[in-house]
């Protein structure tokens, strides 16, 4: 599946996220419709569903169209959601297979040492010495933590376990991840 972009960007003096973070996070992508009043299957992408509430704006698809939901309730898939003005079978399909997104302001607080995955891609790894190790690429999620896939200068991918002995600092205003890396975590010369 592609990962979806985020081109628009928040004005700062909005009290909004960081210059280069993205106006919207993606939440989920509508699949089909259940039944015959409007309700749709959505696939959950976020860790806070239970923030997508009725009254809740949602924005979908590349248009940032902004609906609120109506109804919800838990789906084997994730989510069944009825948004206003779509209270057919037919109006829910015309959401089908669009990506959903909140607002970035609107995220939840994270606690001390807590980031959002998309605060952390494209920063730049440097080992304990300050030596450049590469950019961060994509995040897998792991059973017992995550794992950095990381791009060196020359393409190489390296991986790297997001673990307390190994991510010594993250600076989100330097955009940059201060590692320690253990034996085998680089390619041999």
């Amino acid at each position: 599946m592609k990962s979806p972009t985020f081109p628009k960007q928040m004005d700062n003096d909005s009290g909004s996220p960081n210059p280069g973070e993205p106006e919207f996070l993606v939440v989920g992508k509508f699949g089909k419709p259940h039944g015959i009043q409007g309700e749709i299957v959505m696939d959950i992408y976020t860790d806070f569903p239970e923030r997508l509430q009725p009254g809740v704006t949602i924005f979908v698809g590349s248009q940032y169209a902004a609906h609120k939901i109506v109804k919800r309730r838990p789906h084997p898939r994730g989510l069944l959601v009825m948004v206003e003005n779509y209270r057919s079978r037919e109006a829910a399909a015309e959401l089908r297979n669009q990506f959903v997104y909140v607002a970035a302001a609107d995220r939840p607080e994270l606690e001390d040492g807590e980031y959002y995955h998309h605060q952390l891609l494209g920063m730049n790894l440097v080992d304990e010495n300050g030596q450049y190790v590469g950019k961060l690429v994509q995040i897998l999620q792991t059973g017992a933590n995550d794992v950095y896939v990381v791009h060196d200068t020359a393409g190489a991918e390296i991986l790297i376990p997001a673990i307390d002995s190994v991510i010594l600092n993250i600076d989100l205003e330097e955009k940059q991840i201060q590692v320690h890396l253990l034996p085998g975590i680089l390619p041999e010369d």
